[in-house]
């Protein structure tokens, strides 16, 4: 009896522990930690997962802080194509898929505006700090740029829905690289005009350019770089512009500049150092433009990297001082990756090569003689598909009085593409495919993730893995993993360190950084939170 009782004490006491205990505040230490002062999100343009791997005894500077310090995930991957530049720094803080974006590339044919639109480009807008371009019948990268064709919210949006007081600043090269990780709320994006030699905005964001960007222009950094040697590398007047400045993009000194600008942003803007959370998106493009002209196993390459080791190091520093790394959340990922030279795939016999003939006349010549002379499709409309020309496919054919059936003019194209042995196709989708759900494998998701609707184009190619269209260098679209998978590097308070090996989306970046931020969810992600905040 005395054993009973003992027992049924221990119970009642047993289970009022418990019910205190869910009464109870969490403890100290399982509490989320304090959020950051600064959120620092930097985009390595066409940096491949490897590099981090295959250079890794060079680096000692930012990138070995975040390999030591942060989280590495080593199986990061776009799960969408095209895998271009646009794109891939739409998903980084949306979370979005270009289904629900609207970012299908870096540029693409807008049926409402009857012509060839870029990712940002807005004539509704000014270019502030350099004189304003004559609109064309075609977008082009120097025309005034928006966030508006971006249809979803990105992290800097729902962090100062949340916060007005927060501060969002994005800076590249590339306007779509400054606007796009930006999103629509920023207090102002910048990007480096090769004409003036200076960085500048949009009416957008702002009607002048704030004091500490008008200091910076005024140095004159641009020009002490013209001329400057690469160590023996060459440079690459890579658009072939002729604009003074337009070889520095190409060539180390564009990421310096790069760099210089988001120091002078940190401490101008004060970012991180008001007393509330500050995000910062710092895309380094010259990488990119390096690795298009040589490939990703050029010694170029390799220099390009340890230097974006070594100013990310030189970033830090003056995140140090300034900030506290301590209080600064880091993250570090790419746009895209990129496939080798067709001349290294062949001195190592991989398959791979430059396609012989063109898509665009293969497909234009093949339903002009199935159906009759006229202009089948849209000209120069995409990088990764084409478009056709519904104003003829729809006129009523002559002989019948009918206008043509779609799925014969798919079939005709989607023959003549599959039947090229030029072209080494791999398998073609057609909107009608893509509208009707119908996926299976990774590629087939792949392409169906980056079709919007009312943007993308009717036929999407997907080439064999090595092969691409051009005659020198190198590319990026594809849906192959050499194009698809990047560095995932998070690093600062809240976040586990170490290597995690499974596999996750680029799209996983911006649910991690709401959830660490307690802000909403940008509303088109469809990414998921990384195992690696602390509670």
């Amino acid at each position: 009896m005395l054993l009973y009782g003992r027992m049924m004490l221990y119970r009642i006491s047993a289970a009022a522990f418990s019910i205190l205990a869910l009464l109870t505040p969490v403890a100290a230490q399982d509490q989320a930690p304090p959020k950051p002062k600064l959120v620092v999100v930097v985009v390595v343009d066409q940096f491949r997962y490897d590099y981090l791997t295959r250079f890794r005894h060079d680096y000692h500077g930012g990138l070995e802080t975040l390999l030591t310090k942060g989280a590495d995930f080593t199986n990061g991957f776009y799960a969408q194509v095209p895998t271009v530049t646009a794109v891939g720094h739409s998903i980084m803080l949306s979370g979005a898929m270009p289904a629900a974006s609207g970012i299908v590339g870096n540029s693409w044919f807008d049926r409402a505006e009857n012509k060839i639109v870029t990712s940002v480009c807005d004539w509704n807008e000014r270019v502030i700090g350099a004189p304003q371009p004559k609109e064309s019948a075609k977008c082009t990268d120097s025309d005034p740029a928006s966030p508006r064709r971006l249809l979803v919210s990105t992290l800097g949006d729902e962090l100062r829905d949340a916060h007005p007081e927060s501060k969002v600043i994005g800076i590249s090269i590339k306007a779509r690289g400054a606007i796009l990780p930006s999103g629509h709320s920023a207090n102002g994006a910048f990007w480096f005009d090769d004409g003036t030699g200076a960085f500048v905005s949009s009416s957008y964001y702002m009607q002048n350019l704030p004091a500490w960007a008008d200091a910076f222009n005024n140095q004159k950094l641009a020009a002490k770089y013209i001329e400057q040697k690469w160590d023996g590398f060459p440079t690459w007047d890579f658009h072939s512009k002729g604009n003074t400045y337009s070889k520095i993009p190409a060539s180390p000194w564009g990421n310096e500049l790069i760099e210089k600008f988001a120091e002078a942003a940190i401490t101008g803007e004060k970012l991180g150092q008001r007393g509330t959370t500050d995000l910062l998106t710092v895309s380094l493009s010259s990488n990119d433009y390096v690795g298009h002209a040589v490939g990703p196993n050029a010694p170029e390459v390799r220099d390009m990297a340890i230097r974006t080791d070594q100013l990310l190091g030189g970033l830090f520093n003056v995140i140090e001082k300034n900030v506290g790394m301590k209080d600064t959340v880091v993250v570090l990922s790419a746009d895209h990756g990129v496939g080798a030279t067709p001349k290294h795939d062949e001195e190592t016999h991989m398959p791979g090569g430059y396609v012989k003939g063109n898509p665009e006349e293969i497909v234009q010549r093949a339903l002009a003689t199935t159906f009759g002379d006229g202009p089948w499709l849209i000209p120069g409309a995409s990088e990764t598909s084409l478009y056709i020309n519904w104003d003829t496919a729809l006129k009523p054919r002559k002989a019948s009085g009918e206008p043509l059936e779609e799925d014969d003019l798919y079939r005709v194209a989607t023959s003549a593409l599959l039947s090229s042995p030029d072209l080494h196709v791999a398998r073609v989708y057609t909107r009608a495919e893509l509208e009707n759900g119908e996926y299976g494998d990774f590629i087939a998701q792949a392409v169906m993730n980056g079709f919007n609707s009312k943007r993308s184009g009717d036929l999407f190619i997907v080439f064999e893995p090595g092969w691409m269209p051009g005659t020198s260098g190198t590319t990026h679209f594809s849906p192959w993993a050499y194009d698809r998978h990047v560095p995932m590097l998070l690093m600062g308070p809240g976040i586990r360190p170490g290597r995690y090996d499974e596999t996750v989306a680029v799209n996983d970046i911006a649910p991690t950084l709401t959830t660490l931020l307690d802000v909403q969810t940008p509303s088109g992600s469809s990414g998921h939170v990384l195992p690696i905040l602390k509670h």
